[in-house]
């Protein structure tokens, strides 16, 4: 299997290029519905150790079904499939351009989600120009053992977010375990109390919020991924749902730059225009750059060929 690995701010992204699974014809929603039914092995083999970590997303390359779009993309982590990925998708077209398949310039992808526009500034550089995004609820309130009551947003930028404004650990580096073992606390206290997102949809990332660091930034952030690892960058779908609750709070004007800072200093130019459902369209400006070209290799006689978690 032939994969090309880049970061975007610090977190990984994995392109599986060539020797995916064939998930044979239809939509992309059919395709996604047979990686995860037949093929459920191959999430953990790609991005969990032996060959991976925890915090690397991957990206199955697939061929267009449009004409207008330059690729199709299916995200995931190491349990599941993602309706959508902001640093993934800047590290896809960071490779694309790699491989020589994109110019610089305005191109389409297709996801699970919906039709994401990449404007690929030089070869670092993009802007992704998400789908909709929006607020469910506002909020809520949940009590979290060891923590007491805390309150949150729900909203939806690609993934399902809680999203608390003001962390009860400091947002330091130093913190992370901390931070993760609240957010991990948090999340099941919100399945426990039966909050969820449209549809019954697991609420997958927490994400918290809190002074910045840098002095050109708005915001720090902390967000929990569905596997338990925090995001390194202020992570793409996050900041589409954040510019969703401050949009809806009246708190950032259309068209205006926010700077999303991550817990490791990182930092994505963000803003948004309104949306036609009532949400925003939000555009994420972050830098991504190649680190290496791979051939995995899978041997029937290895115990791990499917990959382990610690």
């Amino acid at each position: 299997m032939r994969v090309i690995d880049s970061h975007t701010a610090g977190e990984p992204t994995r392109v599986v290029i060539e020797g995916g699974p064939d998930l044979g014809e239809g939509s992309l929603a059919d395709k996604v519905r047979r990686l995860e039914q037949d093929h459920i092995d191959f999430f953990g083999a790609v991005v969990n150790e032996p060959r991976g970590h925890e915090a690397m997303v991957g990206a199955l390359l697939l061929p267009p079904s449009r004409p207008d779009c330059a690729a199709a993309v299916i995200y995931f982590n190491t349990l599941q499939c993602l309706g959508m990925c902001g640093h993934a998708t800047i590290g896809l077209a960071a490779t694309l351009h790699h491989l020589g398949r994109i110019e610089l310039g305005r191109h389409r992808i297709e996801t699970p989600v919906g039709i994401v526009e990449v404007h690929l500034a030089d070869a670092n550089t993009a802007s992704i120009v998400n789908v909709e995004s929006y607020r469910l609820h506002k909020d809520i309130a949940v009590d979290v053992p060891g923590f007491g009551p805390v309150a949150g947003d729900v909203a939806w930028g690609g993934n399902w977010f809680f999203l608390m404004k003001d962390s009860p650990v400091p947002l330091e580096l130093e913190n992370v375990r901390a931070l993760t073992d609240f957010t991990l606390t948090l999340r099941k206290a919100l399945e426990e109390a039966g909050v969820t997102g449209e549809v019954g949809a697991w609420i997958d990332h927490i994400e918290l919020s809190g002074p910045a660091k840098n002095p050109s930034a708005d915001s720090r952030n902390f967000v929990l991924c569905p596997g338990g690892a925090f995001d390194r960058s202020p992570c793409g779908t996050g900041s589409s749902a954040k510019l969703a609750c401050l949009a809806g709070d009246g708190l950032l004007a259309p068209e205006t730059d926010y700077v999303q800072e991550s817990i490791i200093g990182s930092t994505y130019r963000l803003s948004y225009q309104k949306g036609e459902q009532g949400g925003v369209i939000p555009t994420i400006t972050g830098q991504a750059f190649v680190t290496s070209e791979a051939n995995l290799i899978f041997a029937p006689a290895d115990p791990y060929r499917s990959g382990f978690t610690a």
